[in-house]
């Protein structure tokens, strides 16, 4: 069965990126698409539709009929801070509110700056941190994260032996951030943590009882990751350096994220999947 999803597009990425990788449309397509090959699934490109609505400069939305066509939404990340008091970001942890609240069958997924909005949206905090957290980094899971994203031995030993990292537990995700969320909200339940950002990623089940074991992800309501799965090195790179020259990134965060740029990145692998598996496409 072919999913449609509505992708709330929150920023565009610099000039440089959108020649080469594409804006964030193509992004995500690619993301969800090389997923589903890795998957097996036939006609991938079929299954799995994105339909972009500009939400910063159109301030663009599915209406509540065009939503009844949809089974879920995206909403992407952005340069911009998820906590700022402006009209677009106002109306964009609105309409998340809304469509949560409203629309309870409606999967929503958050990255980055949509993990940030989900959680202004309901009940929980978007803050500035201390450090920036750039580049490909091992998020350690809980064990809830673990069933998520199906971490098991063989992702183990195939992540300690890729990057000589003795911790069994983490996954990797390509990180563009400061901004972060410092609670889990009411409701929601941890997927990792990484020594700069305690919420890397949570969930909110259809029901509001505890999540069962084995948790099948048909019964995730809401799915948020701190991180960039959607990003590959060449990038985050390319953002990486143009932030350092503009004095954003400071040149410390700068060079740690140069020596880590290698590094083993399970966005299409391991989120790419969930995420699909979240929408319900088979």
């Amino acid at each position: 069965m072919s999913k449609s999803i509505a992708l709330l597009i929150c920023d565009t990425p610099m000039p440089s990126v959108v020649e080469e990788h594409g804006d964030y449309h193509v992004l995500f397509t690619n993301l969800l698409h090389a997923a589903g090959k890795q998957l097996g699934i036939d006609e991938i490109a079929d299954k799995c539709k994105l339909d972009p609505y500009d939400v910063v400069t159109k301030m663009e939305y599915p209406t509540d009929e065009q939503l009844e066509a949809y089974d879920g939404i995206l909403i992407t990340g952005s340069k911009a801070n998820a906590c700022d008091d402006i009209e677009w970001i106002n109306k964009l942890v609105e309409y998340t509110t809304r469509v949560a609240t409203a629309k309870p069958n409606m999967k929503i997924v958050g990255i980055c700056f949509g993990h940030q909005i989900v959680a202004r949206a309901l009940g929980g905090r978007c803050v500035r941190n201390d450090k920036w957290e750039v580049g490909p980094t091992p998020v350690t899971l809980s064990p809830l994260g673990k069933e998520v994203f199906g971490v098991d031995l063989l992702v183990i030993l195939r992540i300690c032996t890729l990057v000589g990292n003795i911790d069994p537990d983490p996954q990797y995700i390509q990180e563009m951030h400061r901004d972060h969320v410092p609670e889990v909200p009411d409701n929601f339940h941890l997927l990792g943590s990484t020594d700069i950002s305690m919420n890397q990623g949570m969930v909110r089940f259809h029901s509001a009882a505890a999540p069962t074991s084995p948790v099948s992800l048909s019964d995730i309501h809401i799915f948020t990751v701190q991180g960039h799965p959607e990003f590959d090195e060449p990038v985050v790179t390319k953002l990486t350096n143009f932030r350092t020259a503009q004095g954003i990134i400071d040149s410390v965060t700068a060079a740690d994220a140069a020596r880590r740029a290698k590094w083993q990145n399970d966005g299409v692998g391991i989120v790419g999947k969930v995420i699909l598996g979240v929408y319900g496409v088979e």
